[in-house]
């Protein structure tokens, strides 16, 4: 437990820096809490290491007194962080306080969480005490934390609908005892900008002891506002903003923490303040939590969907390729995302196309490109979103539909659980011959890939690898999305199937097959060895 002589470090140095707002993120708490958002202890760990190489100031690590589980992870991730503050929450009990004392006894930088309601709704039907009771239990568990921690955060649960005065009361109290962080939480996402804004003025102007405390908003999304009330929030003053990654959490969810940073970063001008969030890891931290809970984002998710930098309006295409400010505010790769994606489908136009096509290596003359572009309306009419595949297709004259030269005949993959696990395939080529062949793998899609390797002769340096569910329940399709090195060159194939695997195998044969229609119609084209197939960072949302 804390040493009572240290001093009040950490991130609450900065506590009063006008131009800085904290950055403090609960996912494995308040996140990790709601439906189908539950981890173990190892991917707490992985998720509280990638947060901190995110930058977050802090992280609720847990509520260590809900399970020894949750004790456990809290205080494994005490032990591994080396700049971030770990947080645990508790409640105004001893009992509660002690146990996160103990989670954080490894913590570099410690903060205890503390939390009472203060509206009257719950005064009277969740606690069943007064104005003076509810004063007097936050005093005491605020002083009594204090001896345990570096710096100890109050939350008045319920703030939004807590009479303001006894708010400022509550909060003028909660200072005089040592907290340094107040938090007035919309726990149940009742509020709307221009009230929490009002709120936080009034408590800043009310709140004695306001200028050596951080006030601290915390917003869940029930009426969709989270992120509009906690921006109000820092416009009003608050410098700490409570979020998450994706957004995940109680209900609604919280605020979601990618679009609260760039938001402050893009509107910076507006906000005249700033986090020490690294941006470029806010979409692989969004990947990995995906990969760790098996929820999938919304493709229009805000910042880290698969459509938050991607167009398919002809209008939109042809200004992005004159200028990307005509239709993004911001650039992917700031978010940690490669590049704009111009997809193709019955909205795109010509200059998309021939973009496309150009950096697929084909540079058709106006003539033929408008004869390519009928094609591709008639097939993007159908309602697909067509790939590389099938743009080549077009350009050397063939039929989209028609796959080849190598096809699937049959597939079979097992694993075991403790080893390896093993597939064997059967492919017919287009000249009339078929091979058969096996392979083990790291799991049932590596071994499945390693054997088409095999099979086809055509070595594939694996760099992406992801799978997304179409649809719910027993009649989802898996859509498999394929990225490989070879030949010094980077491909990209998709396949679909009801089996992930088989969605796997058509998305690796799609590439094979495109290598050796590419190397028949430029045969000086020479395939240089690649290494042996590296296993692919599996990415499953399905």
């Amino acid at each position: 437990m804390k040493n009572p002589d240290q001093q009040n470090t950490s991130a609450s140095d900065d506590a009063v820096v006008a131009g800085r707002v904290r950055i403090f993120d609960t996912t494995l708490r308040d996140g990790e809490q709601a439906p189908g958002f539950s981890m173990d202890r190892r991917a707490k760990l992985r998720m509280a290491q990638q947060l901190e190489a995110l930058g977050v100031d802090v992280l609720e690590a847990g509520f260590p007194q809900a399970s020894p589980d949750d004790f456990a992870a809290v205080a494994e991730i005490a032990g591994a962080l080396k700049s971030t503050t770990v947080c645990a929450l508790a409640r105004c009990q001893d009992g509660d306080i002690d146990s996160a004392a103990r989670a954080l006894q490894a913590a570099r930088h410690s903060r205890i969480h503390l939390f009472l309601s203060t509206s009257p709704l719950h005064r009277e039907h969740k606690l069943g005490m007064s104005r003076a009771q509810v004063l007097d239990t936050a005093v005491r568990a605020i002083e009594r934390a204090r001896g345990f921690c570096h710096e100890v955060e109050f939350s008045a649960e319920d703030a939004l609908r807590t009479e303001p005065e006894f708010l400022a009361e509550v909060f003028s109290a909660a200072v005089a005892a040592g907290a340094s962080t107040l938090n007035a939480p919309d726990t149940v996402g009742y509020t709307t900008p221009d009230e929490i804004a009002e709120l936080f003025r009034y408590l800043r102007q009310h709140v004695h002891g306001a200028d050596k405390v951080v006030f601290s908003c915390h917003c869940h999304d029930d009426l969709g506002l989270a992120v509009a009330n906690s921006l109000a929030a820092v416009g009003a003053g608050a410098r700490q903003v409570e979020c998450t990654i994706n957004g995940i959490g109680e209900r609604a969810g919280n605020a979601a923490l990618e679009e609260v940073v760039m938001a402050l970063k893009v509107r910076a001008p507006h906000f005249g303040v700033d986090t020490r969030i690294d941006t470029r890891q806010l979409y692989p931290s969004s990947r990995l939590l995906t990969e760790l809970t098996g929820q999938a984002v919304p493709r229009n998710k805000a910042i880290v969907g698969a459509n938050a930098f991607a167009h398919e309006s002809g209008i939109h295409q042809h200004g992005m390729l004159k200028h990307r400010g005509t239709y993004e505010i911001m650039r992917p790769q700031d978010v940690g995302i490669a590049a704009t994606l111009l997809v193709l489908g019955k909205h795109s136009g010509r200059a998309a196309l021939r973009q496309r096509l150009q950096a697929l290596g084909h540079t058709p003359d106006d003539t033929a490109l408008e004869s390519i572009f009928a094609r591709f309306k008639t097939l993007a009419d159908h309602g697909r979103e067509l790939h590389d595949e099938d743009l080549e297709a077009l350009a050397l004259g063939r039929d989209p539909q028609a796959a080849g030269p190598w096809h699937l005949l049959q597939l079979h993959a097992s694993s075991h659980f403790g080893g390896s696990a093993s597939a064997s395939v059967k492919l017919a080529h287009d000249d009339g011959h078929e091979v058969g062949e096996a392979a083990i793998g790291d799991g049932p899609v590596d071994a499945t890939l390693r054997a088409i390797e095999r099979a086809t002769g055509t070595a594939l340096a694996l760099t992406r690898f992801q799978i997304d569910a179409l649809g719910e329940g027993a009649d989802a399709i898996g859509h498999a999305q394929l990225s490989a090195r070879h030949a010094a060159r980077d491909w990209r194939g998709h396949g679909r199937s009801s089996d992930i695997v088989e969605a796997a195998a058509l998305a690796a044969l799609a590439i094979v097959n495109r290598i050796e229609r590419q190397s028949a119609a430029n045969p000086p084209i020479s395939t240089i060895a690649a290494p042996t197939p590296g296993r692919a960072q599996q990415e499953t949302t399905a």
